[in-house]
C-alpha cells in the first residue's frame, strides 16, 4: 500500500487511487453555478499534492477557460471532497486579488 506524499502524487495517475468522478463533476458544477459561467465555458477540476511549504498538502485546482479570455486558475487549499461554495468563493476572491495585484505591479 502506498503512503504519504508518493500516494498523493499518484492519486491522479493510478486508476485505483483516482479521484471520484462524482466529486470532480460536483466541484465543476459548483464552479459553473458560483461564477455564473456560460455553457460554452470549459471547466476542468483536478486535485494536486502541493509540495510548496505554504500549501496545506492537497489542493483542488479549477481551470476556467472562457472563449476569448485568458484561462484562469482558482486554487482551493483543500482536498476535493472538502470544497464547498464558501471555499470556492474565497479562492475566487483570492485569485482575483492576486490578478489585480499583478496588473497593478505591471502598470506601476
Amino acid at each position: 500500500m502506498l503512503k504519504g506524499a508518493f500516494a498523493g502524487l499518484l492519486r491522479n495517475v493510478v486508476p485505483s487511487g483516482g479521484i471520484d468522478r462524482a466529486e470532480i463533476e460536483r466541484v465543476r458544477a459548483l464552479a459553473v453555478e458560483v461564477l455564473g459561467l456560460s455553457a460554452d465555458t470549459i471547466v476542468k477540476v483536478n486535485e494536486i499534492n502541493c509540495t510548496d511549504p505554504a500549501c496545506p498538502g492537497q489542493e483542488t485546482v479549477v481551470l476556467i477557460m472562457e472563449p476569448g479570455a485568458r484561462t484562469r486558475a482558482v486554487k482551493v487549499r483543500a482536498p476535493i471532497e472538502d470544497v464547498d461554495e464558501s471555499a470556492l468563493q474565497a479562492a475566487v476572491t483570492e485569485a482575483e486579488a492576486d490578478a489585480g495585484a499583478g496588473i497593478a505591479a505591471r502598470a506601476g
